[in-house]
């Protein structure tokens, strides 16, 4: 089960994920050398600042290739996370139209040139959206983490294979969702 304040609670860390995983610009650069450590979970702590350190190993040009090289080319690693289930079937279409309506429902427009399952305007919904108090909360809420929780399983899996430095903040967005679970179900994963 979902904990909408503790989800609530990392909505700065989610648009920070947002940020790092957009197409790299020299304010992108700049947020990665300012994520201080005493703001971030105990537990995401680690992958930050591996990730931090390799991605300021390489010069901005780098950094871009690298993106591109990851996201753009790559099937098995892209930032579309309804993909890696459904490629372009028809549940996806259906999943899709689902998920516009969620953010519609919490009053994020969306703007046509992106599809609703792209990893960075996932992580700005959960950063800036209005759901925390909606009568439906729980219920968008769900869909959106379940999509997500999918996606980056397997976006995780391939950058892990490859070594690439995303890995290690697809692992610290991983475990920031683990922190959003309420406690029964926290106890229930151990045993």
């Amino acid at each position: 089960m979902i904990d909408l304040a503790k989800l609530d609670e990392h909505r700065e860390l989610f648009g920070f994920f947002a940020g790092q995983l957009v197409y790299p610009d020299k304010e992108t650069f700049a947020w990665i050398r300012e994520s201080g450590e005493e703001v971030l979970p105990s537990t995401v702590i680690e992958p930050v600042t591996n990730y931090r350190e390799q991605m300021l190993a390489l010069s901005m040009e780098e950094i871009e290739e690298l993106y591109v090289d990851t996201f753009d080319f790559e099937k098995s690693s892209t930032l579309y996370m309804t993909f890696f289930k459904y490629e372009d079937s028809k549940d996806r279409g259906q999943l899709l139209t689902s998920l516009k309506a969620v953010y519609e429902m919490f009053g994020m427009e969306m703007i046509d040139r992106e599809l609703p399952d792209f990893l960075p305007l996932m992580l700005e919904f959960l950063s800036a959206a209005e759901w925390l108090g909606h009568p439906h909360s729980e219920t968008g809420m769900f869909t959106v983490l379940t999509i997500l929780e999918d996606g980056t399983f397997q976006l995780m899996k391939s950058l892990e294979k490859k070594g690439n430095p995303y890995y290690e903040l697809i692992k610290a967005l991983r475990e920031t969702f683990k922190l959003c679970l309420s406690q029964e179900v926290k106890v229930h994963e151990s045993v």
